[in-house]
């Protein structure tokens, strides 16, 4: 198992003597890459007040969920665990639950109702709070603490202690929150608007990583493309290309990632940055979400089809070898078959590297969950299917074109399946597997011998 690191120091809580020492702590978390790491900074709080992590929630004495609502199905996973947890907590009464993320957020008056047992409820910009929080259950009761939207968001939990899950990949967050109006997206809803770290406080964060041992890091937000439009440095904005140039001067850093980025917003300029900084990977995540010009209005993505497929050829041919995913949702309400259509036309047009794909899944407070034209369950499964048969097919002529190619690969550790098969992966963020037991964090050259649907094999060049 990988070793974790505990990075850092709180800046937002006055230095105190750990009380929890000798407790144990489990994490779960639902969702997202910004939940990922949201947990590790839960993590690094729990740490920093003496507890350990034990991976049995049974045996702990705080259970920490972490959750997501971008579908509805995370929400029945969540009251489901919830419900195995209430007779763990009946085992062991000083148990202490806690519920974060985005279903806290939004439905805090829900999960009381649903699940009274919960010993806390916090929001997504309460993290910072959550020590704290345990404490006041622990003289008063269940607590709940959110952030209002009337309120002022804390940007603190970039600054928080951090126990990270690799020692040699981090996140680091650039953005919180979005300001932009998809209408069937919840993300607004619950982390807010959007907020830019300043451009020296994550290029400082990203050298004490380097200094640790991390030689790569992913950007994360909402909309990276729009990262800086809030902040005024000296009568000028930071851009989103200016900052990764920026990271890629930091000694050490070897691979830069970034995600998200948003169709109608990304330009030349990140391209270019791409291109001209040895640094940043050659890959680009690109959410779809529909093809037809039609749908993507009603979604307010601010573009059509055909403008995507021209960021595509943009991005490809400044960027040499660009590997391109993307999301795609299927089953937004009105779509018929023509709109399914033109989506699978621009999919096939795209050839996209890898795709995520979804079953549309209304969430109360967007307005597509209010929208009328359901499309029947058996006639989204259809077309589910048959997108999937495509971009799979499509993913694997794709695999099959880098046989004989050489890659550098950072590798992350034994496979899963085989302890003698190392897992790799490349700059285009391909899994490449290998013979051998290779230490995480190292670079490697190899040369793809077979092409698999969903990664390849490589030997030692």
């Amino acid at each position: 198992m990988t070793k974790a690191t505990l990075l850092g120091t709180p800046a937002v809580r006055e230095p105190r003597e750990p009380r929890r020492t000798g407790s144990s702590y489990y994490i779960r978390t639902f969702g997202c890459q910004m939940n990922e790491h949201d947990s590790e900074r839960i993590a690094g709080l729990l740490e920093a007040d003496g507890m350990t992590r034990t991976d049995d929630a049974a045996d702990a004495d705080v259970v920490v969920l972490n959750t997501c609502t971008i579908r509805e199905n995370a929400d029945q996973r969540l009251y489901g665990y919830l419900g195995s947890l209430k007779a763990d907590k009946q085992k062991n009464p000083g148990m202490r639950i806690a519920i974060g993320g985005c279903t806290a957020q939004k439905d805090k008056e829900i999960v009381r109702e649903r699940a009274p047992w919960v010993d806390v409820v916090f929001g997504t910009h309460n993290i910072h709070r959550v020590v704290d929080l345990l404490d006041r259950a622990d003289e008063w009761g269940p607590v709940t603490e959110i952030w209002e939207e009337s309120g002022s968001p804390d940007d603190a939990p970039s600054f928080l202690p951090t126990r990270r899950e690799s020692e040699h990949s981090a996140w680091v967050t650039i953005t919180t929150g979005c300001n932009n109006s998809c209408t069937f997206c919840i993300v607004p809803i619950v982390r807010g608007p959007e907020i830019s770290r300043r451009p020296g406080d994550v290029i400082r964060e990203i050298q004490r990583l380097a200094e640790e041992g991390v030689v790569e890091v992913t950007l994360l937000g909402q909309n990276v493309n729009s990262y800086g439009r809030d902040l005024d440095l000296n009568g000028r904005q930071p851009l989103f290309a200016d900052l990764l140039r920026r990271a890629g001067e930091v000694e050490g850093i070897d691979r830069i990632r970034y995600t998200s980025p948003h169709p109608k917003d990304i330009q030349e300029d990140v391209a270019r940055a791409m291109a001209e900084t040895p640094s940043v990977a050659a890959q680009l995540h690109l959410p779809l979400q529909s093809g037809s010009d039609r749908i993507l209005s009603v979604m307010h993505r601010g573009y059509t089809g055909r403008r995507f497929l021209d960021k595509l050829t943009m991005a490809r041919r400044l960027v040499p070898d660009l590997s391109i995913s993307t999301d795609i949702i299927v089953g937004f309400p009105g779509e018929t078959d023509a709109d399914f259509a033109a989506t699978l036309a621009v999919v096939e047009e795209s050839r996209f590297d890898s795709a995520f794909m979804f079953q549309f899944s209304p969430r109360p407070g967007t307005p597509a969950a209010s929208m009328p034209d359901h499309v029947p369950v058996d006639v989204v499964q259809e077309r589910f299917d048959r997108l999937v048969e495509m971009q799979n097919a499509i993913t694997y002529q794709r695999n099959q074109a880098r046989v004989g190619m050489i890659e550098r690969v950072l590798t992350e550790g034994p496979s899963r399946r085989n302890p003698a098969v190392a897992t790799t992966r490349t700059e285009g963020n391909r899994i490449v597997h290998v013979d051998g037991v290779h230490e995480p964090g190292r670079f490697l050259d190899l040369r793809v011998t077979r092409a698999a649907p969903h990664y390849l094999e490589g030997t030692l060049v």
